[in-house]
């Protein structure tokens, strides 16, 4: 929205993952917002536009331009002044670990997200903290590096699964690998779940579309975009007034969602 108008914003968003396109689209339906605008993460950023900066790549750069001309803006995730919707990812990633050990799985492979986001190390930490109080330890032949992508999955499982014995279960970190995994699984004529039980992470409306649908772990990401609206909507009248909202991070529960993926050894 410009300056002197009330009520309604325009977002700017940032990125391309299954989560941002779900909240763009939760945002757009907001009666607080009136005009959606998607580009790319290199992508200029119009001054004097209020912005919501989704799980960009180069989030620093961005957050850093926000600032430095007067953007209003709020970040859906972990990391930045203003941070609504944010979901404890190391505890999500751990609970779905527990869950994967209490189905008997012992032998678990893990796909990394990218590596320049902190969700990545998040999830991964939550993973491997939840092997080591079952007493377990991190097989790293089957810890491989993904990038959020599908086709990083598909590398991913690839070399996980190439390994002289591979595991029972992967957990990816998040659904766009894990559906990789599936049709990596499915190439390699093991079946899912009975030969190997694959999980994710976001619950996006891929995890519903794939066969088996896919177990993983839900975030609320309508309440994450009506968060940060309501958030931008306070700081902008806050700094209207000379004052702001200050650092403020807001929680939100995970839920494990379990489809026919996953399965007891």
């Amino acid at each position: 929205m410009g300056r002197g108008k009330v009520g309604t914003m325009n977002i700017l968003l940032l990125g391309s993952g299954g989560r941002e396109h779900a909240l763009a689209w939760k945002m757009a339906a907001s009666p607080l917002t009136d005009r959606l605008y998607c580009a790319p993460g290199n992508a200029g950023i119009a001054r004097d536009a209020e912005c919501i900066a989704l799980d960009i790549d180069d989030h620093a750069a961005v957050i850093a331009f926000c600032k430095s001309h007067d953007v209003d803006f709020v970040v859906v995730g972990p990391e930045g002044p203003l941070c609504a919707g944010i979901v404890d990812d190391l505890e999500a990633a751990a609970a779905m670990t527990r869950h994967l050990l209490s189905l008997g799985h012992r032998d678990i492979g893990f796909i990394v997200g990218a590596p320049n986001q902190t969700v990545s190390a998040q999830r991964q930490a939550g993973f491997e903290k939840a092997l080591k109080e079952a007493g377990l330890t991190v097989h790293p032949e089957w810890v491989k590096q993904g990038s959020f992508t599908y086709r990083s999955g598909l590398v991913a499982a690839e070399q996980i699964l190439d390994s002289a014995r591979h595991p029972t279960a992967i957990f990816a970190s998040n659904d766009d690998m894990a559906a990789a995994a599936i049709a990596v699984a499915h190439r390699l004529n093991l079946d899912v779940p009975k030969d190997l039980t694959i999980v994710g992470f976001d619950d996006t409306p891929l995890a519903t579309t794939i066969w088996p649908a896919l177990t993983t772990v839900r975030q609320p990401v309508a309440a994450m975009a009506r968060k940060a609206v309501e958030l931008l909507m306070e700081e902008i009248r806050l700094r209207r007034l000379g004052e702001t909202l200050g650092p403020t991070q807001h929680f939100m529960n995970f839920t494990l969602v379990k489809r026919e993926s996953s399965a007891s050894l």
